[in-house]
């Protein structure tokens, strides 16, 4: 890369952490029903408002060293780690989809996972406004951009977006009303039905296949390891919908290719 792709490299590697910051606002206030906007961020403990200069994102924590400024209290690690994690991300979807339009509704996608996978860890549901939320931005998004379902209209894009949203929706539905019926419980919650609407929205029917084998993969692995280390409690504190986020994070950054990889083999075997 020359020095003009990495000077937008460490401006998009900001601007997420700058959304990593403004995430972690959301994370907080949205499930107490809480504005965004004011009042400004404050200590929790002291409720002093904090100065410019401990807001900037990882930095600021650092240069604090995860203390408050006025009553010293620590400041926990995750505010700056999904601040991190964020400008991560972003930087990645900007690397695998350098100058293109789609990262812009994949940056939104990415942010909107991180904030219903962390309020799914912190109170076990998924804000509508992130699923529903995406399930009506997507096909917005996807008539603007028609490249990001490989479409050569807008109206072709739509049509794979709604597509992908009904499939989305419609297997794990299914799955849903399935395993209650065989379980005689809830084997899945609706929000994880709702965002895998949205993610079929935004990525289209063949990442829905995708997302609930790898998802599914993930959450098995993890399992196994919780019952492994004698923790098998945990199995069931760790909601689906972080695990659904993962894995079409994983199709945007490189999974797509992998399945046109596998589908093209599984033709060429004769299957």
């Amino acid at each position: 890369m020359d020095f003009f792709d990495w000077y937008w490299v460490l401006v998009v590697f900001a601007f997420g952490a700058c959304w990593g910051s403004f995430l972690n606002v959301c994370i907080y206030r949205i499930p107490a029903e809480l504005s965004v906007v004011k009042p400004g961020s404050r200590c929790p403990k002291c409720m002093t408002d904090l100065a410019w200069k401990d807001n900037i994102p990882i930095f600021g924590w650092l240069a604090l060293r995860g203390k408050c400024r006025y009553c010293s209290v620590p400041i926990s690690p995750r505010y700056p780690s999904i601040e991190l994690l964020t400008a991560i991300l972003f930087t990645a979807v900007w690397l695998v989809y350098p100058y293109q339009l789609v990262a812009v509704p994949y940056c939104l996608l990415v942010f909107g996972l991180i904030f219903g996978s962390m309020v799914d860890f912190d109170e076990m549901w998924i804000p509508d406004r992130v699923t529903i939320g995406g399930e009506i931005l997507g096909p917005i998004f996807s008539f603007l951009i028609p490249a990001m379902h490989g479409a050569d209209s807008h109206v072709g894009g739509l049509v794979q977006s709604l597509i992908g949203l009904a499939v989305g929706f419609g297997s794990l539905y299914l799955v849903s009303v399935l395993g209650k019926l065989i379980l005689k419980k809830d084997a899945m919650g609706f929000g994880d039905v709702k965002l895998m609407g949205c993610l079929g929205a935004f990525l289209g029917w063949e990442s829905v296949i995708f997302i609930v084998f790898v998802s599914s993969l993930l959450g098995t692995i993890v399992g196994v390891a919780f019952i492994a280390a004698g923790n098998k409690e945990w199995q069931s504190k760790i909601p689906f919908g972080p695990y659904i986020a993962l894995a079409a994070i994983l199709w945007m950054l490189g999974g797509s290719e992998l399945w046109k990889l596998y589908v093209a083999w599984v033709q060429g075997a004769g299957y």
